[in-house]
């Protein structure tokens, strides 16, 4: 395969505070900033191998997602490094909205037999049913990608082992990490229940690496193993729907987002269209036992739409709320999901999944020089958790304010969906979302957009009815 050429600097430039870009990421996409938070120690006591034949270091992915197969393809191209991706379930169908920006589909090499449907319209609904329709500013080749994550994977694992990661097709159960690992080259021992085609039960098996990347997702193993800490989570909950060919017209490229405490209390619900399916659901973080009750809503409130359509498959899965409170331990990085790499408002996960991954790959590889040394903690940490959070920080901050300021009621939900509306709005909206960055912002519309915000956020309140209240003071305290 031809080798992919990614420039280490090549990330975005943190974009400037303004108030266009809190009214605007609402549909769009991007990351929080929180500064690691652990000190490793800066170098490793132990003599150098004499030549670079004496020894292959070994790194463990673990996770076969966006995050882990993109890590994994770029360490499987060092000739000096052994690459083993660990995955237990190599036709996962992970419960996701399964939304790419377009800047993802050029910057990771995705062809266009992975993206089911190019989605160049969105349909907003607010809690009293106002419709607002989006997309007018996009151009002729704009679009925002949707894919099944079955397929996703799948493509971007297989990449990973023609470059000549091996294939682990494995649960790890725990990690042994030894008490010197932050200063010594001590090894770790993964040990994990191996599987062989079509067994459903597996074989304790134990390998020793040099380094693992952690990407195996919110419940991660891996995590636990470092004392990573815990983090709030929500719970996304999804239905895929087969409805008949007339009703799927109307999703040809045509997503639909949903906004009122009856779908959720903190989220949103959506439709939005697969290969010859629509994906229909909803996530909170606030009241997840409720989430069945939010499902059912989100499939009335679509009503004639997805009528007569067939549940085909149902999907649940934890989404972290917030960056992981240690994201390195000695040589164990967390990338994606497992770091706690989703956006809040939008809950955009796979391109900061994918892009982690290969960001961490990246500076691990350029600190070992082609397999000839090792990285320290403070290694790691200077390089890919900095450029990570300069890079992303600012977006997950704002899109945390946003959905502080927009989902926290009915009325905001209605001045959200008519902000919306403004053809201003949509198009920083989509450039934000689709290619990362803040394009085109205009100080006297930014002025304006505050005033509108203002009002709307007054006419939502009149309109709008109070949000249900609910209780659930256990549950609400639990952590992974």
């Amino acid at each position: 395969p031809k080798t992919n050429t990614t420039n280490l600097n090549d990330h975005p430039p943190t974009s400037t505070m303004k108030f266009s870009l809190v009214a605007l990421s609402g549909v769009s996409t991007a990351a929080a900033f929180s500064a690691s938070s652990f000190t490793g120690s800066n170098s490793l006591n132990v003599p150098k191998s004499t030549s670079s034949l004496d020894m292959r270091y070994k790194v463990a992915v673990v996770g076969g997602g966006p995050a882990g197969a993109c890590a994994a393809e770029i360490f499987a191209q060092e000739k000096g490094i052994d690459t083993f991706l660990f995955e237990r379930k190599l036709d996962n169908a992970k419960p996701c909205g399964g939304a790419i920006p377009l800047c993802m589909v050029g910057e990771f090499d995705i062809p266009e037999s992975v993206v089911d449907r190019k989605v160049r319209r969105m349909n907003l609904v607010s809690p009293t049913g106002v419709e607002v329709d989006i997309g007018e500013t996009l151009k002729a080749d704009e679009y925002i990608g949707m894919t099944r994550r079955e397929i996703l994977d799948s493509y971007l694992r297989d990449r990973a082992f023609e470059y000549g990661a091996e294939c682990v097709n494995g649960l790890v159960t725990s990690i042994d990490i030894p008490a010197d690992h932050k200063v010594s080259e001590s090894k770790y021992t993964i040990n994990y229940q191996k599987y062989e085609a079509g067994a459903n039960v597996g074989t304790p098996s134990t390998m020793e690496v040099d380094m693992i990347i952690g990407a195996d997702g919110a419940n991660s193993r891996v995590a636990k193993a470092m004392d990573a800490g815990e983090y709030n989570f929500a719970i996304a909950f999804q239905e895929r729907i087969k409805i008949p060919d007339e009703k799927m017209t109307f999703y040809e490229e045509m997503a639909e987002m949903y906004v009122g405490d009856d779908v959720s209390p903190d989220f949103y619900g959506w439709v939005f269209p697969k290969y010859d399916h629509v994906g229909v659901g909803t996530g909170t973080v606030v009241n997840r036992p409720a989430i069945k009750q939010y499902q059912k809503a989100i499939r009335d409130r679509a009503g004639d739409k997805i009528a007569g359509g067939k549940i085909i498959k149902v999907e649940a899965h934890p989404i972290p709320e917030h960056y992981r409170p240690r994201r390195v331990q000695g040589r164990i990085a967390l990338v994606g999901d497992a770091a706690g790499y989703v956006t809040k408002c939008s809950g955009e996960g796979i391109y900061f999944a994918a892009k982690s991954g290969r960001m961490a790959a990246e500076e691990i590889v350029a600190i070992m020089d082609h397999g000839k040394k090792l990285p320290t903690q403070t290694d790691i940490e200077e390089t890919y958790l900095k450029k990570y959070d300069k890079a992303y920080g600012p977006t997950y901050a704002v899109l945390d304010i946003l959905q502080k300021v927009f989902y926290r009621n009915n009325g905001a939900r209605e001045a959200f969906v008519e902000l919306c509306a403004s053809k201003y709005v949509q198009q920083v909206t989509f450039d934000s979302y689709l290619y990362k960055r803040v394009q085109g912002n205009n100080p006297l519309d930014d002025l304006k957009l505050l005033g509108e915000t203002i009002g709307c956020l007054i006419k939502g309140y009149a309109k709008a009815k109070p949000d249900q209240e609910f209780s659930n003071p256990v549950e609400s305290q639990k952590r992974i």
